[in-house]
């Protein structure tokens, strides 16, 4: 799960990169830029749910985790 997490930062903050040099392009390429922004912010939104804490202290991603060792 770990693993997981790391790409899905890795790949949002390149995705962020790549619209940024889009826009610095211009031309027919703004719609692609856009939509690489968009999806870089639904990859951090999702990040952030699976690692914000619930009350009681544990987050999506640690449950994952124990739920998937052997017993």
């Amino acid at each position: 799960m770990d693993i997981v997490l790391s790409l899905l930062v890795l790949t949002s903050i390149a995705l962020a990169l790549g619209s940024i040099a889009l826009f610095r392009r211009g031309g027919p390429y703004r719609r692609q830029a856009v939509l690489m922004l968009v999806l870089a912010a639904v990859m951090a939104i999702n990040l952030v749910i699976w690692t914000l804490p619930t009350p009681e202290g544990k987050s999506l991603s640690s449950e994952a985790q124990k739920q998937r060792a052997p017993r």
